[in-house]
């Protein structure tokens, strides 16, 4: 009996044993890896002099990719066509450059700047900003420049702007910028919008700063932002430069005409469109022939509008002149459905504060009978009111002394509103409610050490869109009365030419945008009135 005793127990201790050694053994994966890839060697090696290699190959610690490389990548000067640049896909533990046959030029000092594009292949830790020097002639160009881009109009500026400069020499002309690929690049990769441009040789350059949305180097009005420094820079210089970026107001140019409504022709445009021309040109038109040019309220649109309908006409040819700009457009013509009248309420409008309520249309509004309309309160009594038509903005506006904390119903009967077509409108209802003037508060803006006026104060969201905006042609306070408790942004544009709204800029014309400062943000509460000061640097 105690040989099995003995038995027994040498077998439990071999299994508490097995299962003691198999926890102890159980992998914890150790620590998170949260060390970028560590540069080992290079061939050629880095800072190398009298260049004349095809590849480049670049040896890592440990397995690396690449991220983001389009926008992270700078080549400085830049070299066409683009190297190629491996691996693109799988982890590899070096990276070669591939510049193939007589890609380089003479006596030039190449950058490659990688950004945070590379990164080990497991965790995704980014070696920042390592870059690979060489030089194909007997030495290294050793300057530097520096500075920061701002936007002209937002608050922040776009990431990955392009930061350039271009040789001024002999054949240097202001459409270089148009044409020609920059003599050194870089971009800004932080918050910050820093730049820097390094091992630069000295000479005479221009400084320009692009949102190079399609990633070719060359400014391109239609897709591109643009800075520029006014003067030329001669390095090396220890001064830090500020770029502006806008983007330009295209020249007017109308885009080929379209017929989307059997009397309804629709132009778009670039550019400014204001006081724009439209003349059908076509022999014979009928005595009773009316046309309406209407503005779309959210694209460069211009809608054209007109009666009768021409029959047995299979194209319509249109002069559109506006200013020095002239030109002939042709569309193709058919009997389609006509457009039907729609009527829909502005609920942007606060009835409160703004006293109106506006219908739009979406055909030209050509008669409006007041006696049509009727207005109560919660207690159906009646309030008085007016009604008035605007043809150019193509509304309807009812306007009557709305009070706090009331309830209003708006009936308007049918063939109260007629457009050019004749058509009118159904029954139409519309109930509305305003609150207490204790629920918006009060914000009074002193703008202070402003040089010159006048100055458009505006109060503007997390966006920069424009939620409050005023006019300041002196020095004073400026008043937002009955706003609704939110944060504002606030946003100062210098007018500088007088016209009541912010100009963009041109470089070809060498003309800056109009500035402007953003100030902190201001908390606005209920039932609240707040004076603030906000100084002009």
């Amino acid at each position: 009996m105690s040989n099995w005793f003995k038995y027994l127990a040498t077998i439990i201790l071999l299994v508490i044993c097995i299962a003691s050694c198999a926890k102890r053994g159980t992998p914890s994966g150790g620590d998170k890896d949260e060390l970028p890839p560590v540069f080992v060697k290079s061939t050629p090696e880095p800072f190398t002099i009298n260049f004349d290699s095809d590849e480049v190959r670049i040896y890592f610690d440990e397995y690396v990719k690449l991220k983001n490389s389009q926008q992270q990548i700078i080549i400085s000067p830049p070299i066409e066509p683009k190297p190629g640049i491996t691996p693109l896909g799988g982890p590899s533990k070096f990276l070669k450059i591939d510049f193939g046959e007589d890609a380089l030029s003479e006596n030039t000092t190449y950058t490659i700047n990688f950004g945070r594009s590379i990164e080990d292949n497991n965790e995704g830790n980014a070696l920042e900003f390592y870059k690979y020097v060489f030089s194909t002639g007997t030495y290294i160009d050793s300057l530097k420049l520096g500075g920061t881009v701002k936007d002209a109009f937002n608050k922040k500026a776009d990431d990955f702007i392009t930061v350039a400069l271009y040789e001024v020499d002999s054949v240097y002309t202001d459409s270089t910028v148009y044409k020609e690929i920059p003599r050194y690049i870089t971009n800004t990769l932080d918050s910050a919008n820093t730049f820097q441009l390094e091992n630069l040789k000295a000479g005479t350059y221009k400084l320009i700063a692009l949102k190079d949305n399609n990633n070719n180097y060359k400014f391109e009005p239609k897709s591109d932002k643009i800075g520029y420094v006014d003067q030329e820079i001669t390095l090396p210089t220890q001064e830090a430069f500020e770029l502006t970026l806008f983007q330009e107001v295209l020249s007017l140019r109308f885009i080929k005409p379209k017929q989307i409504g059997k009397q309804h022709i629709i132009f778009g445009y670039e550019g400014l469109a204001e006081n724009t021309s439209i003349e059908l040109q076509k022999e014979n038109l009928p005595e009773n022939f009316e046309y309406r040019i209407i503005k779309d309220r959210n694209t460069d649109s211009l809608h054209y509008w007109f009666k009768p309908f021409m029959e047995e006409t299979d194209s319509l040819v249109f002069k559109v002149t506006n200013g020095t700009y002239e030109d002939q457009l042709v569309t193709r013509y058919k009997d389609q459905f006509a457009d039907t009248l729609e009527i829909t309420r502005d609920n942007s409008l606060n009835l409160l504060l703004k006293k109106m309520i506006r219908l739009e249309l979406n055909t030209p509004v050509e008669s409006v009978d007041a006696s049509q309309f009727t207005i109560t309160n919660k207690d159906t009594l009646d309030v008085p009111f007016e009604v008035n038509m605007n043809k150019i903005l193509n509304t309807v506006d009812v306007t009557l002394d709305a009070q706090p904390k009331e309830r209003y119903t708006i009936k308007v009967l049918p063939n109260a509103i007629v457009d050019m077509f004749e058509s009118s409108n159904d029954t139409l209802k519309y109930s509305l409610t305003t609150k207490e003037f204790s629920d918006y508060g009060d914000l009074i803006l002193t703008i202070a050490n402003v040089e010159a006026h006048p100055i458009i104060v505006q109060l503007v969201d997390a966006n920069g869109k424009v939620l409050h905006e005023r006019l300041q042609e002196s020095q004073g306070a400026t008043a937002f009365k009955s706003i609704e408790p939110k944060t504002y942004g606030v946003r100062v544009i210098f007018d500088a030419n007088e016209n009541g709204k912010w100009d963009s800029g041109n470089y070809l014309q060498k003309l800056q945008p109009e500035k402007v400062t953003f100030f902190p943000e201001i908390e606005v509460r209920a039932n609240s009135e707040i004076y603030q000061t906000l100084t002009l640097n």
